[in-house]
C-alpha cells in the first residue's frame, strides 16, 4: 500500500482544490463567491460529523443552539480561509497589519534574527502566519498533518521553499528527532497549540466556562531550547487579500530561574494567550475552526 493511500484526506474530491483555483481565476468574483456558497450548502449537507461537532461548538460559544443558518456560515468562513490560502500559494501578495499593544513586541522578535517559537491556533487565516514568516526572511519549520490532498500546503510550501520547511506529525517517532535536529540549526518553529491529537504535553486552563485541556509542549521546548515564545493570530482585513494581525506578549524562559519556575510562569503566559482567543472566538465564533469535537474539560484530578 502506498503512503499516498494511507494518508488521511481533506473533504471533497482530489480535483477539488485545483477547479477552485481555476474557477476563482476565471469566473467573475461575484458569480465565484455564490457558487462558493452554493458549494458550502453542498458539503455541509453532505459532512453530518464536522456539522455535529460545529452545533456543539457554537452551542458553548453562543450560550444557545446555533441556528442552521449559522452552522453555514461556520462552513463558509472556513471556504473562504482555504481560498486566500490558495491564492497567497498560486501568487497573491497578502499584506499584513500588526494590530494590538503587542504589535511593537512581535515585530521586534520577527526583525531579529533569534530563533522563536511561533504558537498559533486554527482561527480566522492564522494558517498563512508560519509562511509569512518564511517571506520575512526568517528560517521557519512549521509542524503539520500529511494529508493526501493539502493542494494549499503543497502551492505554499513551493513558494515559499528558501525559508520554509514542513515537519509531519504523522509519525510522533520521527518527529522528536526531527523537532530537536530543527531546534538545534537555530530555525524557528510555527506550531498550533489548540489540537490534543498530536501532543505529548496537555494542561488545564481557563476556556469558555470551564477548565479545559490545551497542549502545552510549546514551552517546554522553549523551557529546554531557551527559546522565546509568541502566539499570533490572523483574520481578513479591510482590503482583499490583506490581514489583521494580533500577538500576544512574549514569553522568554530565563535560563537561570530553573525548570519548573520557568514552566510557572509559561502556565500564567498561556493563560493569558487562552483569554485573548476567547475574546476573539466571543467576538468572531465563526472563525475559530473546531470540526472536532471541543477541547475536553479536565478531569478533577487533573491540576
Amino acid at each position: 500500500m502506498s503512503l499516498q493511500t494511507t494518508l488521511p484526506r481533506n473533504p471533497g474530491p482530489s480535483w477539488g482544490y485545483g477547479f477552485l483555483l481555476w474557477a476563482e481565476r476565471w469566473w467573475p468574483r461575484w458569480f465565484f463567491q455564490f457558487m462558493l456558497k452554493v458549494g458550502t450548502w453542498v458539503g455541509f449537507a453532505f459532512m453530518p460529523v464536522p456539522r455535529a461537532h460545529s452545533r456543539a461548538y457554537l452551542s458553548v460559544v453562543l450560550d444557545r443552539p446555533p441556528r442552521l443558518i449559522e452552522q453555514w456560515r461556520h462552513f463558509l468562513a472556513l471556504a473562504e480561509s482555504l481560498m486566500l490560502m490558495l491564492r497567497t500559494g498560486r501568487g497573491a501578495v497578502v499584506h499584513c497589519q500588526l494590530v494590538g499593544e503587542n504589535a511593537a513586541a512581535f515585530d521586534t522578535l520577527v526583525c531579529s534574527d533569534r530563533p522563536a517559537l511561533f504558537g498559533t491556533f486554527h482561527f480566522g487565516n492564522s494558517d498563512l502566519l508560519g509562511y509569512l514568516l518564511g517571506a520575512r526572511g526568517r528560517r521557519v519549520s512549521i509542524l503539520r498533518l500529511r494529508v493526501g490532498n493539502s493542494d494549499d500546503t503543497r502551492l505554499l510550501g513551493k513558494r515559499y521553499s528558501d525559508r520554509v520547511s514542513f515537519l509531519w506529525i504523522n509519525d510522533p517517532a520521527n518527529l522528536l528527532f526531527e523537532l530537536k535536529a530543527a531546534l538545534e540549526s537555530g530555525a524557528s518553529l510555527a506550531l498550533k497549540c489548540d489540537r490534543l491529537e498530536f501532543s505529548a504535553k496537555n494542561e488545564p486552563f481557563h476556556f469558555l466556562g470551564a477548565r479545559r485541556l490545551f497542549p502545552f509542549t510549546i514551552y517546554h521546548l522553549a523551557v529546554l531550547f531557551e527559546r522565546p515564545v509568541v502566539f499570533c493570530l490572523a483574520m481578513a482585513g479591510a482590503e482583499r487579500d490583506e490581514l489583521r494581525v494580533i500577538s500576544s506578549p512574549v514569553y522568554t524562559p530565563d535560563p537561570a530561574a530553573g525548570r519548573e519556575v520557568n514552566l510557572a510562569a509559561a502556565r500564567v503566559h498561556f493563560q493569558v494567550v487562552l483569554g485573548q482567543l476567547e475574546s476573539l472566538v466571543r467576538a468572531q465564533p465563526f472563525l475559530w475552526f473546531n470540526f472536532i469535537p471541543l477541547n475536553p474539560v479536565a478531569p478533577d484530578a487533573v491540576h
